[in-house]
């Protein structure tokens, strides 16, 4: 028996109604659930001892079980005459005070005044069914009617699926007559979030519309949103910011609808926010594995990842989720990130927190009342200090943050919060500074300070830094390169001129500058802001061998090239992010390696000098044009990727026949550490160059 419409505008229709009612017979139909679904919400904002005129009541059961728990003085209304002969029959002895009326809510026969609530369930939705002339005027006629019969303080209570029309028709016409706005989504019980197939792509709202007293002057607009039964509701800016939040919670369920009925939709991730503050305080990865053999303990967990150690490969990366996922043996893994500038109790109240929210997430056949297991690694949830944070003109937002790593030291990373899921700059903090910055920590925590709050410890970054320490990999294969030049053993007696172009932190010059004596280095940063955190905060400082330019690396370049006399290095590093995060080429700048520029380039190297170039590009056709330009001015190109990570570092040189062997490259890094390993020098023994270029390829 086809009960439903086959086209939305018959839902307008006295005809339609008619026969729908004498089709279905006294058997109930809930639109948008039942009393048990929506009771809490229709408590919240009905007193039982307040007149309610139900529009549209159909034979729904709402009214009748609003009656039977003490909602007495109800009024019933709807335009099919076949229904509410029904529902006289069925409440006549039952329920003597409540009255059923076939009457038209466009054209209502009650006085000014006369009720305190109008209740409609999916009435709205039903003759909203277009935005056509005609449809729009006959909603607006059902409107003002329903604001005429309430008294000042009443409530029009609308429980709807708030499609996009419906939301902006019903939320533009009470703002414009000064009624407050708020829209109250509707808790889904476990069952109706987990059934195969939902009665409504849509989770249900309800919009409650106050009636305010006309003032002089414009109307006072106000937008709220309650996201949850018992929420707190939220004041919102606009009727635009509103339909926006909306939006976002019906894309939610669908996702959470879509994720319970099939596994292995790709990469997943959301973000759940401070209900107060709208900010995010956790980011979600839903990761799947169909190759991990279903058991009953196996379907579902969630893995905290510690504080300071979302950017790491193993938890910043998909592939890198992927993995862990695979590792843990569970046939969905999701990963949550916290975010800085939360607070944080510990791993108990971050479970307390998630527990409800991620089961909206769980996979399908997953037996009911099932613990899902929360994980770690080492069960906390890890320490993150923010030391500062700023914004750049040219970088934006940015923090500079201390956190633990998995070995209980302490680092120190410079992170740009237009791409906060990846580390800029990275050092080591020595043992006695991370030693006092734990011990503050445990006492703030008992004057119950926030965790993710600027620490007072002395800056003193001269002393605080690691400087023998190279955090970055790409770095440590940047350093490994210098094996290209000749003699590697007598470079640090030999005068060694770089340039260095991206200074960041400043850890590759100051490294270089520290450990090579005759080296002299000029650095040259875009960013103003970037030299004062490297000298802040990183360590770092200028000194007769070692200058920063402020400047474009392009111009700083283009003029060294257009002198009469130029300057020549041994090595020239280009380790220079892109600002622009909608090209396939974060770094460099494609300028940078366009082949006018790299002609600049190699008029200022010495013959046997060498170009090293940071390289992340995610596009393969764009990295194979770099690659290509680059070989047709540097004919001799060696390739060294980066493991667990994008980057990729190539070493340029001009002559083919300076080409080198694996193992004859091999050696030459082995003479060049050994030399900076003599005593005194303070080398890193877990740095070894030649690992560094094992992997290396000539292109």
């Amino acid at each position: 028996m086809n009960l439903l419409p086959k086209s939305s505008k018959e839902f307008g229709s006295v005809d339609y109604w008619e026969k729908f009612f004498q089709q279905r017979g006294k058997k109930a139909f809930e639109w948008y659930g039942t009393y048990l679904e929506l009771c809490g919400v229709l408590h919240k904002y009905i007193k039982p001892r307040e007149k309610v005129l139900v529009i549209g009541c159909g034979n729904s059961e709402l009214s009748e079980q609003l009656y039977d728990v003490g909602y007495q003085d109800i009024v019933n209304i709807d335009i099919s005459e076949v229904v509410i002969k029904q529902m006289k029959e069925r409440n006549a002895s039952r329920r003597p005070q409540m009255s059923f009326l076939k009457m038209d809510m466009t054209q209502m026969e009650f006085a000014d005044a006369s009720f305190q609530v109008v209740l409609d369930k999916g009435t709205l939705d039903a003759v909203l069914t277009d935005e056509e002339e005609k449809t729009l005027q006959q909603v607006d006629r059902m409107l003002a009617e329903v604001g005429r019969v309430l008294q000042v303080g009443g409530r029009y209570l609308c429980i709807s699926l708030a499609q996009a029309h419906v939301l902006k028709k019903a939320v533009g016409h009470f703002s414009r007559e000064g009624w407050m706005v708020r829209v109250h989504q509707v808790a889904s019980s476990q069952d109706q979030v987990l059934e195969a197939e939902p009665r409504f792509s849509l989770p249900v709202f309800a919009f409650i519309m106050t009636k305010f007293r006309p003032g002089p002057g414009s109307a006072l607009q106000i937008f709220e949103l309650c996201a949850q039964e018992q929420g707190k509701p939220v004041r919102l800016e606009s009727a635009e910011r509103l339909a926006e939040a909306v939006r976002e919670r019906q894309q939610y369920a669908w996702l959470c609808g879509q994720l319970y009925r099939k596994a292995g939709l790709g990469s997943v991730s959301l973000d759940l926010c401070d209900g107060d503050t709208g900010e995010p305080r956790y980011t979600l990865h839903v990761v799947d594995s169909p190759a991990v053999k279903p058991s009953r303990d196996n379907h579902f967990a969630i893995f905290i990842i510690p504080q300071g150690r979302e950017t790491e490969w193993l938890f910043g990366m998909e592939e890198g989720r992927k993995q862990l996922a695979a590792s843990a043996g569970f046939r969905r893994l999701i990963t949550v990130a916290l975010h800085r500038g939360q607070q944080y109790e510990g791993m108990d109240s971050i479970q307390a927190e998630l527990s409800a929210r991620v089961l909206e997430l769980a996979p399908a056949g997953m037996p009911t009342q099932q613990q899902v297991p929360f994980l770690s690694v080492g069960g906390d949830i890890g320490v993150r200090t923010v030391q500062h944070q700023a914004c750049s003109p040219l970088s934006g937002n940015y923090v500079v943050e201390d956190v633990q790593g998995d070995d209980k030291r302490y680092f120190r990373r410079l992170i740009f919060l237009s791409n906060r899921n990846v580390v800029q700059s990275e050092a080591r903090l020595l043992k006695d500074v991370s030693h006092r910055a734990q011990k503050k920590r445990k006492k703030d925590r008992k004057k119950q300070r926030p965790t993710d709050t600027p620490e007072d410890l002395p800056a003193a970054p001269g002393q605080s830094i690691d400087k023998s320490y190279l955090c970055c990999e790409h770095h440590k294969a940047m350093i490994a390169g210098l094996a290209l030049l000749r003699s590697p053993e007598l470079l640090l007696e030999t005068p060694l001129a770089l340039l260095v172009v991206g200074l960041g932190g400043g850890s590759l010059p100051l490294f270089v500058h520290d450990h090579f004596p005759k080296s002299c280095i000029d650095a040259v940063e875009i960013d103003p802001s970037m030299l004062e955190v490297a000298t802040q905060w990183f360590g770092f400082s200028q000194s007769d061998r070692m200058k920063v330019h402020i400047a474009d690396g392009l111009d700083y370049i283009t003029s060294l090239a257009g002198r009469e006399v130029r300057p020549h290095y041994s090595v020239i590093m280009f380790d220079v992010d892109s600002k622009d995060p909608t090209l396939g080429m974060s770094c460099p700048p494609p300028a940078f390696v366009d082949q006018p520029f790299l002609q600049k380039v190699k008029s200022i190297l010495t013959p046997e000098g060498v170009f090293i170039l940071n390289l992340v590009c995610r596009d393969l056709g764009l990295k194979d044009s770099v690659l290509t330009g680059l070989k047709a001015v540097f004919p001799l190109l060696y390739v060294r990727r980066i493991e667990g990570e994008v980057n990729e570092i190539l070493f340029c040189q001009l002559h083919p026949e300076q080409k080198l062997s694996t193992p004859e490259l091999l050696e030459m890094a082995q003479a060049l550490e050994q030399t900076l390993r003599k005593p005194g020098r303070g080398w890193d023994d877990t740095y070894i160059l030649s690992e560094m270029l094992k992997t290396v390829k000539i292109v």
